[in-house]
């Protein structure tokens, strides 16, 4: 079995219901399974209680938080981060941030990475999230996979949403009200669908 490896933060459930769609996909590959575990929180619940995010939190609390070991047993990881002033969120840094030993080992070179995200706005940054994101894994010797052209829904004009050849995303609103449109989890499912099939043409050393 390709073992492709969904992480992700999630603070109102945005980027949750993306890497759903995301895990769908590819278990629509054959061979293929997925797996979603979440980063630690580093907010206080008391600042999240203020935030509102209590609720949407205690409905994701059955995640279970991803360990390094899960980054070396993977044969894909792709990350999913809501945007914070154009990057991914401090709890997805922090965690990036204490896979130096991978990073030593040569733990996840050749490893496939793709990232998918969620902003307030269209042009709240949900691009340069991915994008910025992508950095750390060429550091880390993954090989980046996006979300090519051939997903026609990210050249529909009638309606906003997000995804870009960089990665699917979701715009949440800027009240967070806002949850992924269809063509927004068809991006992700189309994403996931995608990442495992590359997995697995480089595991079998296939063209």
């Amino acid at each position: 079995m390709t073992k492709v490896l969904i992480v992700i933060y999630s603070m109102y459930g945005h980027i949750y219901q993306m890497a759903e769609a995301i895990a769908a996909g590819v278990r629509e590959v054959p061979d293929c399974e997925a797996l979603i575990k979440r980063v630690p929180e580093t907010l206080p619940e008391e600042v999240l209680g203020k935030m509102g995010a209590l609720d949407a939190q205690n409905g994701m609390a059955h995640i279970p938080l991803v360990q390094l070991e899960d980054l070396i047993s993977a044969d894909a990881i792709i990350f999913g981060t809501p945007t914070r002033f154009g990057n991914m969120c401090g709890q997805m840094r922090q965690f990036l941030d204490s896979t130096g030993q991978l990073w030593l080992n040569g733990s996840l070179v050749g490893k496939v990475g793709s990232v998918f995200a969620s902003a307030a706005t269209q042009h709240g940054g949900q691009e340069s999230t991915i994008l910025s994101f992508h950095i750390t894994l060429l550091h880390q010797g993954m090989v980046v996979v996006g979300l090519p052209y051939s997903f026609a829904g990210q050249m529909d004009n009638s309606q906003i949403a997000g995804g870009s050849p960089y990665g699917a995303s979701t715009i949440a609103g800027t009240d967070g009200l806002r949850m992924p449109s269809e063509n927004e989890l068809a991006a992700a499912r189309f994403q996931g669908a995608h990442v495992a099939r590359i997995t697995q043409k480089l595991s079998q050393g296939i063209n």
